[in-house]
Parts: structure tokens; sequence; C-alpha cells
């Protein structure tokens, strides 16, 4: 079985930066992918960021003149089963709930950015934006 722990959310003000943690314990066999999504009160889960177990990652298209995929970076260090999310240039709509999530197999877009797509998935780490 595996299990997922977040850590690294906080309270921050507009412009600053975060880096969310994600320990998993158990093994994931390979090949696999491991997810950041991210809930708001009241909105849907949505994915942020992907990354498989060769080390490509994703982020969501975008036509924002700010997208994700300027702001964030997804590592996995997998000597210490760790995964990482870096945020910079946050904003007041980032505030949510932070998960992550892992599936062992690969997938294509859209259903990685899909949270239904995962079998695993943690608690959460909540991050708050202050303008």
């Amino acid at each position: 079985q595996v299990q997922l722990v977040e850590s690294g959310g906080g309270s921050v003000q507009a412009g600053g930066s975060l880096r969310l943690s994600c320990v998993a314990s158990g093994r994931i066999s390979i090949p696999y992918v491991m997810a950041w999504f991210r809930q708001a009160p009241g909105m849907q889960r949505e994915g942020v960021a992907v990354i498989d177990s060769v080390g490509n990652a994703w982020y969501p298209d975008s036509a924002s003149p700010n997208p994700l995929a300027a702001r964030l970076t997804i590592v996995e260090d997998s000597a210490k089963n760790t995964l990482y999310l870096q945020m910079n240039s946050l904003q007041p709509e980032d505030t949510a709930m932070y998960y992550c999530a892992a599936e062992p197999r690969l997938l294509l877009r859209p259903s990685m950015f899909e949270s239904d797509s995962y079998r695993y998935s943690g608690q959460g780490t909540q991050v708050t934006v202050s303008s």
C-alpha cells in the first residue's frame, strides 16, 4: 500500500514562494506518474503539474498570460521518495488545498490532469496567499 504525506503549505503574501513536499511510503511500481492537484473551496480539483518515472514533466495548457507552467516546477527526488512542487510569484487565486497523487502506470493528456485517474492521493496541505 502506498501512502502519500504532503507538507510545506502555509500563508504567504502575493509574489511570494513556497515549496511543497510529498513523501511516499511503500513502493510504486514503474512506470508511474505523480502529480500535484489543488482544490479551492467550491471548486473542482484541478491538476497543476505531473511528472513520470523518467523525469518528464507536464503542466496544463493555458491561454493565461501568466500560466502555471511559468510559475511552478515539479521535481522528484527518487532517492528520498519525495515529490516537490516549487511555486513562485504566488497570487491570491493560488489559494487552495494542494494534494499529491500517484498512479502506477503512464497517463496521457487529459487524463494525467484528472484526479480520478490516480489510485493514491494524500491528505493535502493548505496554501493561502494574501494580497
